[in-house]
């Protein structure tokens, strides 16, 4: 079974997501921290989604978002809190002020009482969070696991090398991963997940599994032929730039991590949910280790990578087999999310309909006011080595003439050859008569004419799957390394 949700892991968690249905749930949110972590994709170009970054900025700020969580702890919401989480906050809030770091601890409250809800009895929790604010995660996660009958296990530190030396301070080479369990009765699968035992490590463990007496030698230990239990500090590499399983983004974590975890902490055909699941490691592990997943992301950009990758690596069947969530899939679904109250997903709808519309291709424009009104650019071969841009634009509402006008002067100051309209609303016949003005653009390869303006409805998109035609010179999402899963017998629907 594998599902992708696409909205707030929050209300997903609550209203699609039953009690103690989850076996392993592992985190990796955006950390509360002054580094960019934020800034979630890097598209062509080396420039970084902005209006990605303000998402994430946004629900750490001390706002009415915040305000309405804090609001819903101290007064115990539908019985959810347990009165060591609603004293902690009250406290971090004596302690800390209404500022952008309680925001974030609130966040975070809110969302891992309901992890604890969906875990199983049996269930393990890793957070994987940055030494910013891990003292008071832990805070937080005490009260909610430990005050209910669960416990903490341990606090990894995971180790590795790489990055920039700072002239007055040591290298910071290490992220924090909790583990908590919802019980005292969990799964913990150690041989899974033993290590081999350096040379070093060999050589002591025979001299220590001797015991001298006179001329006569015991034997008293032999090491594991599965390898040594692991400490809980790991040292794993993270993805490197060059790596078959990089994909250009940046809080990537190496699959080997996840791993570790997944192997240690659930069993072939468990289930595993990751409520932050990003690029897509923990459901593309999950996959390949015959383990049920669900994934939930509050960006298209997100599922559309994750979709991607789960294509490129174990081939485009399992598309049809996973069910995808919160993705537009007719007219009304499209209008409820371009109508969307939540400043922090403003520019969802905009993004779904450029990258569906493009099969992934685009580049997310990130300087919307700058630009004037492009929310795309693709680009489009127009020889060997020879290519060409397209300008897009995305309309809600409000769209007449005059929309094809100010798209037609945009495209001309970006000198772009050929401009897409994509419209929820049905266009007007003068804003067809309009598009028909700018003329024709003759492409080389292609050997016929395009019109200038293109005019694509989200209907269009919907219900006739309409998609770009021009050969595309440069993908958003880089292609997956394919794995061989021709052993998994998983049901996925």
């Amino acid at each position: 079974m594998g599902i992708l949700y696409y909205g707030d892991n929050l209300e997903i968690l609550r209203n699609k997501i039953k009690d103690e249905t989850i076996d392993l749930c592992y985190i990796d949110p955006p950390f509360n921290s002054k580094r960019s972590y934020f800034q979630i994709y890097n598209n062509i170009g080396g420039e970084q989604d902005k209006a990605q970054a303000q998402a994430f900025i946004d629900t750490w700020k001390w706002d009415d978002h915040a305000r309405n969580g804090y609001n819903q702890i101290i007064n115990n919401f539908e019985g959810r809190f347990t009165r060591q989480v609603i004293e902690l906050i009250r406290g971090l809030e004596i302690i800390l002020g209404q500022n952008d770091l309680l925001a974030y601890l609130i966040s975070m409250t809110l969302r891992v009482t309901e992890i604890y809800r969906v875990l199983k009895p049996t269930g393990s929790f890793y957070l994987h969070c940055d030494p910013t604010a891990s003292h008071y995660l832990k805070l937080m996660l005490d009260a909610v696991f430990c005050s209910q009958g669960g416990d903490f296990r341990n606090e990894i530190v995971w180790c590795y090398r790489g990055g920039g030396t700072p002239k007055e301070d040591f290298s910071r080479r290490h992220d924090i991963i909790f583990r908590y369990t919802k019980s005292n009765n969990y799964i913990f699968n150690i041989d899974a997940v033993r290590i081999p035992y350096s040379e070093d490590s060999t050589e002591r463990l025979r001299y220590k599994a001797k015991a001298f007496r006179g001329e006569r030698v015991y034997d008293k230990y032999e090491p594991n032929p599965l390898g040594k239990h692991p400490e809980d500090w790991w040292q794993i590499q993270p993805v490197a730039p060059s790596a078959k399983e990089r994909l250009g983004y940046p809080t990537q974590k190496p699959e080997a991590l996840l791993e570790r975890i997944i192997k240690a902490s659930s069993n072939e055909g468990d289930t595993v949910l990751d409520a932050y699941c990003g690029c897509g490691t923990t459901v593309a592990v999950a996959q390949r280790l015959k383990r049920n997943w669900i994934g939930i992301d509050i960006t298209y950009h997100s599922i559309s990578l994750i979709l991607k990758r789960m294509s490129d690596t174990f081939g485009e069947d399992i598309l049809k087999s996973i069910k995808v969530d919160g993705i537009p899939r007719d007219l009304e679904s499209a209008k409820a999310l371009a109508n969307r109250e939540d400043d922090r997903v403003r520019k969802e709808f905009e993004k779904w309909a450029v990258l569906t519309y493009t099969n992934n291709h685009a580049v997310i424009n990130t300087k919307k006011g700058a630009d004037k009104g492009i929310d795309g650019v693709v680009y489009f071969a127009t020889g060997s080595n020879t290519t060409e841009r397209m300008v897009i634009q995305v309309k809600s509402g409000g769209v007449s003439r005059g929309a094809i006008a100010t798209l037609h002067g945009d495209m001309e100051r970006e000198q772009a050859p050929i401009a897409t309209l994509i419209t929820l609303e049905e266009p007007t016949k003068p804003m067809r008569e309009e598009a028909i003005k700018a003329g024709l653009y003759y492409h080389p390869l292609m050997g016929k004419n395009y019109d200038k303006i293109q005019i694509v409805t989200v209907q269009e998109i919907i219900e006739q799957g309409k998609r770009l035609e021009l050969p595309l010179s440069h993908e958003v999402i880089k292609t997956a390394e394919t794995k061989d899963n021709s052993d998994s017998q998983m049901q996925i629907f």
